[in-house]
């Protein structure tokens, strides 16, 4: 499959107040380098868990890029880096049984199969700019859900 030339620079994260508690999602996307977000995603749950945003933070992402686009996903989430690059392939041999988010990870591996996609870990509150600003935005997310939650 051709994809293009640069990856696009790709910062998700995902909050939660409580855990579970309202919950927000975010993307930064970066087209050329690391200067001004080219796209910024984002949205939120009124009742979820954290890790269930920082998921769901990388499967919009790829449901919103082209299939043939690559990209770097840079995630401060130990949880979604080695369960996307390590893990999933145990979860796949016992066909996700007993693995938590099991909705989620499908989709995302589904998403992710003959992408170019490399996944970054980049440690949270380091000083990177992207991550600074997906964090506000998905913490931004999670304010703006309605008090009490309701159904996931």
């Amino acid at each position: 499959m051709k994809t293009e030339t640069a990856p696009l620079a790709v910062y998700i994260d995902g909050a939660c107040i409580g855990n579970p508690g309202p919950g927000g999602w975010a993307a930064v996307l970066y087209e050329n380098g690391e200067g001004l977000p080219a796209r910024e995603l984002s949205g939120g749950e009124a009742q979820t868990t954290n890790n269930r945003m920082e998921l769901t933070a990388a499967i919009r992402v790829l449901e919103y890029l082209p299939q043939n686009r690559a990209a770097r996903l840079c995630t401060d989430s130990q949880y979604v880096q080695l369960g996307i690059t390590e893990w999933i392939r145990k979860w796949r041999m016992k066909d996700f049984r007993g693995v938590k988010n099991e909705d989620l990870w499908r989709r995302l591996d589904s998403l992710a199969a003959g992408r170019a996609i490399e996944w970054q870990w980049v440690r949270g509150h380091a000083n990177c700019a992207g991550n600074i600003l997906a964090d506000a935005i998905a913490n931004e997310q999670a304010r703006a859900q309605p008090p009490g939650g309701g159904e996931q």
